[in-house]
């Protein structure tokens, strides 16, 4: 059974950063194009960025520039390290996989603010 688990979101204000991470269960991020994805309430679940076995990387072009996505696949852990935060990147932040989707995780809120 696949599990993933985010933390590290959180208020911050507009400019700053904010580091997430995710941890999985029950498959490996050394085998599989990996993502990260947000979600605001009343709108669709948008992948901002992936990463593939190898290590390369894409972006939303909404991100591109300021996130970093980044894993470890000997901790099985995924990062999305996120810079020059606007308040259009408050969201629940996910992780999942980009050509299949497993069960979704409880995410993880980050609100940008002042």
């Amino acid at each position: 059974q696949v599990q993933f688990v985010e933390s590290g979101g959180g208020l911050v204000q507009p400019g700053g950063s904010l580091r997430l991470s995710c941890t999985a269960s029950g498959i490996s991020f050394s085998s599989r194009v990996m993502g990260w994805y947000r979600q605001v309430p009343g709108k669709q679940r948008d992948l901002v960025a992936h990463i593939t076995p190898g290590g390369s990387t894409n972006y939303a072009d909404s991100v591109k520039g300021r996130f970093t996505i980044s894993k470890d696949n000997a901790r099985n852990t995924m990062y999305l390290q996120m810079n020059s935060l606007k308040p259009e990147d408050s969201a629940v932040y996910y992780c999942n996989g980009k050509m299949y989707i497993f069960p979704w995780g409880q995410g993880t809120q980050v609100t940008v603010s002042s």
